[in-house]
């Protein structure tokens, strides 16, 4: 039997073949590499916005707890002692007056002024109470003062609402209070709520 004669040109072909496979297998190789690291790099980082988002959302929330007991302090104020929210009370965060306005990004919550509360989340809660009126030291029913009010009711009754009954049948206004509310988070999270109440 005869053998065929070994051709050394067919051995070379084949040779360069296989490597221009393994070539082009480990291009693919790290093209998949690559757009996996891509991948991975865009979930964390969707990952780290949905956080703070949520941490964001839940110092909001918690601000809540910062209006309620403002809220309870002027009430509790006002049922013990009326008149001394005419002046400032600043250890309790109250002031009496607009003037001055307040930034809230500006303000140094850090002084006495602002009330810190223990949230059970664990976040940092301060707020502080400005009285809606021109005067420091001026009831709200005295003549010079200018207050953001609305009407009270007959006889001091309170809650009769707008346009009913004459102006005479009104005896003393009731100023709005603005509480405005800071909350020190989770992740250096920081969030701001104000709310008009009277």
């Amino acid at each position: 039997m005869r053998q065929k004669p070994f051709r050394r040109g067919n051995l070379s072909s084949g040779a360069s073949q296989s490597g221009v496979v393994l070539f082009v297998a480990l291009i693919v190789l790290i093209v998949m590499t690559l757009a996996g690291l891509g991948l991975l790099r865009q979930m964390s980082a969707g990952n780290a916005i949905a956080g703070n988002v949520a941490f964001k959302e839940n110092a909001t929330s918690t601000a809540d707890a910062g209006t309620e007991a403002a809220r309870q302090w002027l009430i509790d104020t006002a049922a013990t002692n009326l008149a001394s929210l005419n002046a400032d009370v600043a250890a309790s965060g109250y002031f009496s007056t607009w003037a001055g306005g307040v930034d809230p990004t500006q303000y140094d919550w850090t002084q006495s002024g602002s009330n810190t509360l223990d949230a059970s989340t664990g976040s940092r809660v301060r707020y502080i109470i400005h009285r809606l009126c021109e005067t420091a030291g001026l009831d709200p029913a005295d003549p010079s003062q200018r207050c953001s009010d609305r009407p009270g009711g007959p006889n001091n009754a309170g809650g009769v609402g707008y346009g009913t009954g004459s102006p005479s049948a009104f005896s003393s206004p009731i100023p709005f209070y603005r509480i405005t509310t800071r909350v020190d988070g989770a992740r250096n999270t920081i969030s701001y709520t104000q709310v008009l109440m009277y």
